[in-house]
């Protein structure tokens, strides 16, 4: 798997090689979404953006991460009360999602791999992407933690 530094530089490149602005702020939003292992909402990545860059306007988050989103780098997950949320791994994965604190987390293992193959196989789909999420009360939650 490759290192977030690593893969930022060929995020950075491809980029500059679509002919986009490499802004601080624009390297900032990169930075946000490459290393945190959190979903965030465009809200939550101005936030921290902003703390570093306080010109920075939430258009420029959403501009990026849609930039980001095109060129295939993030993924954006909907969630059921209306906002996106984003992901910095963009291969297809599982998510597990808290319905009531609305947490996002990564499902970890391979047990999942070769389901889309065996869905194509028995539907005659040719399959061009999935999304795959369990929704459920996370432990916090559970254990009355988070507030609803």
């Amino acid at each position: 798997m490759i290192d977030a530094t690593a893969r930022q530089a060929r995020v950075i490149e491809k980029l500059r090689e679509s002919g986009h602005r490499l802004t601080p702020q624009r390297m900032a939003v990169l930075d946000v979404l490459l290393r945190t292992k959190e979903h965030p909402t465009a809200e939550q990545v101005y936030e921290q953006v902003r703390a570093e860059f306080p010109m920075t306007s939430l258009a420029t988050i959403y501009k990026t991460v849609t930039v980001l989103k095109e060129m295939g780098e993030i993924l954006e997950l909907g969630s059921s009360d209306g906002s996106n949320h984003y992901d910095g791994t963009p291969h297809p994965h599982p998510h597990l999602i808290c319905v009531q604190c609305r947490s996002i987390v990564d499902v970890q293992g391979d047990f999942l791999e070769d389901l889309p193959q065996e869905v194509a196989q028995r539907t005659g789909y040719q399959i061009v992407g999935h999304q795959f999420d369990f929704f459920g009360i996370c432990p916090s939650c559970q254990e009355g933690r988070n507030e609803p």
